[in-house]
């Protein structure tokens, strides 16, 4: 929740110089207009709205995927890339409540921490989500192109290892979000707002970066080595894991481009006028979104959907379990012959 997502907040909080911000409420730049007492527009209603439904399916689909990847099915490597990026989701939506409560009230109320702690867990989620994307990727590139090796050194252990390693990483570049997180207090209100000083354009700049530039460029690698490999060998019986990775690749993207291009824009506010909250509120309530998507997509890459729209649980379990068979069959050499490879990706 850094400037961009603090559209969340109805956008009375994306000022970036503490002392800026005190000169715009002195001068009575900030009307009830633009800072209504409640929550009566209609671009706050619907923010409103769409995050009640953002926390809902997210609480509920990703506490679904916890559940069943962490308790009901056999631990494995690919359970436990999908067990991360759940947890990840789980505990963005579980933050939303706080701003839908900030937003309608148009005042928050929970103090310093939660402020600080809320941006510091949107970008935990932002951050973490995207490496394990990355590692998933990387991992199928590995599998399909040295499958000896994965049979031997792919052990839960090590996946275990790497995910603990990527929210370490995740948690150090959150920092920023955490540390200059501030309350203002205006007119018996408190404002949760950003006061990154002169430290904002470094601090877009390394999010864009780490959290989408060089993952992209990664991501993009691995699939190209991949779908070399799978065309010179015809390696691929079952395609549902490569299309389960690509969507969630594609909705990732989809979800976190608009809000990373308003971030850079947002560098040189003061050639956009008033309305570019506006953008910010629509990118913002956009990157959120992508917390619940991912365990829905796991249900709708089950066979016969129409057919079995009521058995959403089983579907995920599924889809988890095909992860986990498909890439220990990839791991196996089946015609010794001609050294071909049977592999799903």
């Amino acid at each position: 929740m850094n400037s961009s997502t603090e559209a969340y907040s109805n956008n009375d909080a994306d000022s970036y110089n503490y002392q800026d911000m005190v000169d715009e409420f002195s001068k009575g730049s900030h009307t009830e207009d633009t800072h209504p007492e409640h929550c009566r527009e209609a671009a706050c209603i619907i923010t409103v709205i769409l995050n009640v439904i953002i926390f809902l399916l997210g609480i509920t689909g990703n506490g679904t995927v916890i559940w069943i990847a962490g308790f009901k099915i056999k631990k494995s490597v690919n359970t436990t890339w999908y067990l991360s990026l759940a947890l990840s989701d789980f505990l963005f939506c579980s933050i939303i409540p706080f701003v839908i409560v900030r937003t309608v009230i148009n005042n928050w109320i929970f103090g310093l921490y939660m402020c600080k702690f809320t941006s510091f867990a949107m970008f935990l989620n932002m951050y973490s989500s995207i490496f394990i994307l990355i590692v998933i990727s990387v991992d199928r590139c590995v599998t399909v192109k040295f499958p000896v090796w994965a049979q031997n050194h792919r052990t839960i252990t090590k996946a275990s290892a790497v995910v603990v390693l990527v929210w370490l990483m995740s948690a150090l570049l959150s920092i920023p979000a955490f540390r200059f997180r501030e309350i203002y207090n205006y007119s018996s209100k408190e404002i949760c707002f950003n006061n990154y000083e002169h430290h904002h354009t470094t601090v877009v700049l390394i999010r864009f970066i780490c959290g989408f530039l060089i993952p992209f460029l990664s991501i993009c690698i691995c699939y190209s080595i991949l779908i070399c490999k799978l065309r010179a060998n015809q390696l691929s019986k079952s395609t549902k894991p490569y299309k389960i990775m690509t969507l969630l690749i594609t909705t990732f993207f989809l979800c976190w481009l608009p809000y990373h291009i308003v971030s850079i824009i947002e560098l040189d506010k003061s050639k956009h006028g008033h309305n570019f909250g506006k953008a910010q509120l629509v990118t913002a309530t956009l990157a959120s979104s992508n917390s619940f998507i991912n365990p829905f997509l796991y249900a709708f890459m089950a066979k016969d959907l129409k057919k079995k729209l009521y058995s959403f649980l089983s579907k995920i379990e599924s889809t988890i379990d095909e992860e986990t068979r498909s890439a220990f069959r990839g791991t196996s050499i089946t015609n010794s012959g001609d050294h071909r490879l049977s592999t799903a990706v």
